[in-house]
């Protein structure tokens, strides 16, 4: 693969354990476990080198905002206003990849679009609908966003996951809303499922509360032999255009996920029905909070929201979700402070 780039209450956790296909180990199969509960899926914020000054400046800035409606409602006007160039998306737009896009209004960048292997493709085709998102290293994304697979792109999916080097997905949509499809299915629930040479095995899923689950795979490359773990953190409450109904249950959902992923150099693959929306706002939240545990100095919000859709997009799609971004970096900043020793 290549990167082209110019509240609510708890509830116990329940564990399903799925034993090991016997190409994956040479060991004795494990047998499933049995299913448990904790008293709790909440974890407290990590104390990161967080600059105390600048927490302090941008929980205010966060706070002005949420209060004064009318600097909100100005700043998303002029984010509305902004164009990304350049923006062309002709690669996206052809005749044999319109099929593979399930938004027509949130097509790659040609300059931004991941490339996949052609020669290792079920299509010969480099085409998937994601693109990488940078941080502060333009060699390496940090995050792919992509679209929910549909049915025709699941190899691709997983070709895109294997080539990437991914061992964390974020799925922040169910996979159907109100009997609409928001998102193909697109691992086995039980035992394994073969997308054209990736095998992919249901190892374990983890039910950690009525908001979200966790499952991990085992992923085989046919062709290679080789194998990976891959952990897909599942965001169950979090439906098209809105947000979901508080800040703490994503916040201890993204606290899980970095847990898993700290000290990888892979990009976390990110993805909802249409890559753009909640997939954008949950990626704004975590590149700004991310920032600020690296010491930051400055934090400009809106600058970092621009900096995500000169990269793909449709990137936080309404008011709601970049009302909804603020308060939760608020809150996380408000807790992280409270937290420092006084």
């Amino acid at each position: 693969m290549a990167v082209r780039t110019s509240d609510r209450p708890e509830a116990p956790h329940v564990s399903r354990v799925n034993s090991v296909s016997s190409q994956f180990s040479d060991g004795p199969m494990p047998s499933p476990s049995a299913r448990s509960s904790t008293s709790s899926w909440s974890e407290e914020p990590a104390l990161p080198n967080m600059d105390i000054s600048t927490g302090h400046m941008v929980l205010a800035y966060m706070e002005d905002h949420l209060r004064n409606k009318n600097r909100l409602e100005k700043e998303w006007e002029a984010l509305c206003a902004y164009q990304a160039e350049p923006n062309s998306s002709l690669v996206a737009q052809r005749e044999e990849n319109l099929p593979k896009n399930r938004c027509p209004a949130v097509l790659t960048y040609d300059h931004s679009r991941i490339l996949l292997k052609a020669e290792n493709s079920h299509s010969n085709s480099d085409y998937i609908n994601a693109s990488p998102i940078m941080d502060h290293d333009p060699r390496n994304p940090a995050y792919i966003a992509t679209q929910g697979p549909l049915p025709a792109t699941v190899a691709d999916f997983w070709q895109m996951v294997w080539e990437s080097g991914c061992v964390v997905i974020v799925m922040l949509t169910p996979v159907s809303e109100s009997g609409v499809r928001q998102c193909c299915h697109y691992w086995p629930d039980e035992g394994s499922n073969l997308y054209h040479v990736y095998e992919v095995n249901l190892v374990s899923e983890h039910i950690w509360c009525e908001d979200f689950l966790v499952r991990s795979f085992y992923l085989k490359n046919l062709q290679t032999s080789e194998t990976r773990t891959v952990t897909q953190f599942h965001f169950l409450s979090w439906y098209d255009q809105g947000v979901p109904s508080s800040t703490r249950s994503l916040l201890d959902f993204r606290r899980k996920v970095n847990k898993c992923y700290k000290g990888r150099s892979c990009p976390i693959i990110v993805h909802c029905s249409d890559g753009a929306g909640r997939s954008g706002t949950y990626i704004l939240i975590d590149m700004v909070l991310n920032k600020m545990a690296k010491g930051a100095k400055e934090i400009d919000i809106a600058a970092t929201l621009e900096h995500l859709r000169d990269q793909r997009p449709g990137m936080v799609q309404t008011k709601e979700q970049f009302e909804f971004a603020l308060t939760a970096v608020a809150e996380e900043v408000n807790a992280i402070l409270k937290a420092l020793p006084q």
